[in-house]
Parts: structure tokens; sequence; C-alpha cells
């Protein structure tokens, strides 16, 4: 799988822009605030629909203009396909598929498998819980598309259970048809904790190699799900709640809540690990994300890197480039020292100057 060519209207900083990629590394270097991020972004999108950063579409959109367009040429299982998305301030996206519009955006999901990584997922261990299910969804909604599916639904679930309970204050008359929306939450939540589950159990399995390499067989990491709530006591917490729910006009049981743990040596390195070691996990943890999604598809992802080198030493670096020689990959960067004094391989780089992108070889 490979990103062959990626064309921007009005996105963001580019009035236009367009882009043939190498189907090996492509770096992207140059000044801070220069439109870098962007570009991945853009090819996030393409993949996901949504942007990494969570930003509303309405933000992406060039100043003073009411629509972007993002179109990308993909090629999977030696097929090319062309992506399109329209980008519209007031209204939703429109999403087509070789020129085809597509009802629902998770039918897109799974055209292009992507693997992002930024210095914001060297956090992610010591951030809150909500980065950590972030960083399960995301992958999930990728390589399966009835997660998706799940989630979306007890996502609008849980969004109307708590638009009820904030009712029910003002009318208790409304407690009776509680019971609807509990059946909705349970029904897809339950299959949302099954599938992390599921996926935490895969990723174990090569995270634990990987980490051992990255430590010199120094340290053993073990990732472990936090489910707020078990499937089989979801119904039973979930009526044990209701009085604190009606309180707090908000619901306090179920998946949203989940959190994930990392243990090295059996100690919960979010709370008690050194910033090198929380580091040092989450890049296990992206690295053995690439390998399990490369499983289940039986092909590579491309993997998009946003100045990451510049927040790893030495040896961290290293490992990770020489992780990636047969993964599409696409690379920002402020200077190309970190590739000059590794002598690594690299097969096109882009010069990018205020929303101006130059290639340079």
């Amino acid at each position: 799988m490979i990103v062959k060519s990626l064309e921007l209207m009005d996105y963001r900083n580019y009035s236009h822009l367009n882009m043939q990629f190498h189907k090996g590394t492509n770096i992207l270097y140059g000044e801070n605030a220069q439109g870098k991020t962007n570009i991945l972004e853009a090819v996030y999108l393409g993949g996901t629909t949504k942007s990494h950063r969570g930003s509303k579409d309405k933000e992406i959109i060039k100043f003073q203009k009411e629509e972007a367009h993002i179109r990308i040429i993909i090629e999977k299982n030696q097929i090319p396909h062309r992506i399109d998305l329209h980008l519209k301030k007031n209204k939703a996206k429109g999403v087509a598929i070789d020129g085809i519009p597509i009802k629902r955006q998770g039918e897109l999901f799974g055209m292009l498998n992507l693997v992002f990584f930024s210095p914001e997922d060297l956090y992610i261990i010591k951030n809150g819980p909500g980065e950590r299910r972030r960083f399960l969804d995301l992958e999930l909604c990728q390589i399966d598309k009835v997660y998706l599916h799940h989630l979306s639904n007890y996502n609008k679930s849980l969004a109307q259970r708590n638009n009820l309970l904030k009712q029910i204050s003002f009318n208790r008359n409304l407690l009776d048809t509680l019971y609807i929306w509990d059946t909705k939450l349970t029904e897809y939540g339950k299959k949302i904790i099954e599938s992390r589950e599921q996926f935490i159990g895969k990723l174990n399995d090569l995270v634990r190699d990987i980490h051992k390499r990255l430590t010199g067989d120094r340290e053993k990491l073990i990732l472990q799900y936090e489910p707020n709530v078990k499937m089989n006591e979801f119904e039973e917490r979930l009526k044990k709640s209701l009085e604190r729910d009606l309180t707090l006009k908000m619901t306090n049981i179920g998946p949203h809540r989940d959190d994930l743990s990392f243990l090295i040596d059996s100690i919960d390195i979010r709370k008690y690990g050194s910033q090198g070691q929380q580091r040092t996990a989450a890049l296990s943890c992206k690295l053995a994300e690439i390998e399990l999604v490369k499983s289940i598809i039986n092909e590579n992802p491309v993997l998009l890197l946003d100045d990451v080198l510049s927040e790893l030493d030495r040896q961290r670096q290293t490992h990770l480039l020489n992780s990636i020689g047969d993964i599409q990959t696409i690379i920002t960067c402020t200077g190309l020292e970190e590739f000059v004094n590794h002598r690594f391989q690299y097969n096109k780089i882009f010069h990018v100057v205020n929303g101006t992108v130059t290639c340079e070889n």
C-alpha cells in the first residue's frame, strides 16, 4: 500500500499543492509553522476522514475560503484508487472513492491504512486516559469496520443518555424511558470492550519483543487493558450507578472511561516511570502497531512521522529508522542532519517554505 500523490486546494496554508511521493522514504523539511504537518494531516484525513489533531473541517479550510479539497491517489494490492474529500464550512464533508460518492464516511476506512507517529504520541503514557482511549480507537477503526460501527453507535447512545439524564432533573416522568438507552449502551459497549481486549492481547505479543530489543533485553513491557466495567457486569453496574448519574447528569459507567496501563517489571510507568522509559514504551507501541496492521491486512501500512526524530535519542532514532525500511514513509523534520549523520537511505526530499513545496531531487 502506497500513497502515489496528494493534491490540495484551499487547505490550511495551501492555495494549491500537487505532490508526487516515492514508494520509499519521503522527507519534508523546513522551519516550524511552514506547513509540513498540514501535509501529513491531509494524508491522514484521506484515510480516516478525521484530523489527527482533532480539528474541525471549518478550521482546516483556508482563511476566507468556504471550501477545501483533498485528492489522494493510492495503490492498494497493486491497484490504483482515487480518494476525494470535499470539506465545507457549514456542511458535512463529501467523500468519494474512484469518483463514486459514499453514503457513510466509515466506508472509507481500510482503503488507506496509516500509522501516524507524532511527538504527542511519546506522551501518551503520562497523559490522561482520554489519549490512551484515542490511541485504541484510531487504530481499531482502521482495521475493523465493525468496531467503527459499534463505537459510533455507542457514542450516539451515550450522548442521548446523557441528554436524557439532564432532562430528568426537570421532569422525573422521563425516568421510565431511560432503559431504552441503557439497552443500547450495554449492547454496543460490550462489543467495544471485547474488541479492545483482543486488540491489546495481539499488541502485547508484538510489543514485548520489540521493547526487549530497544532496551537491550533489560526491560519487559506489558500492556494491560483496564476496562471501566466487565462485560458480564455492565447492566448491573449501570443500574447501581443510576442515582450518581442523575446527580452528576452524566453516565459514569462504560468503556468511555476505560484506560490502558504500561507495566515494566510490574511497575506502572504511567506514575513511576522515567521520561526515557515512557518514551521507549510509546515507541515500542508504535512499532508494534505497524507490525500488527501488516499482519491483519497482509500489506504494509503507510507510516507518517511528524518531527519525531528530534524527540528521540540517537539509539532510539536508529532503531526506528532501521525498522521502516520496507514501508512507505513520509517524514517531517526541521533539518536533514539526522539522516545525513546516520547515512540513512531516503528517496525523495521536499523543502517546505510558507505553503510552498519544492522537490529537491
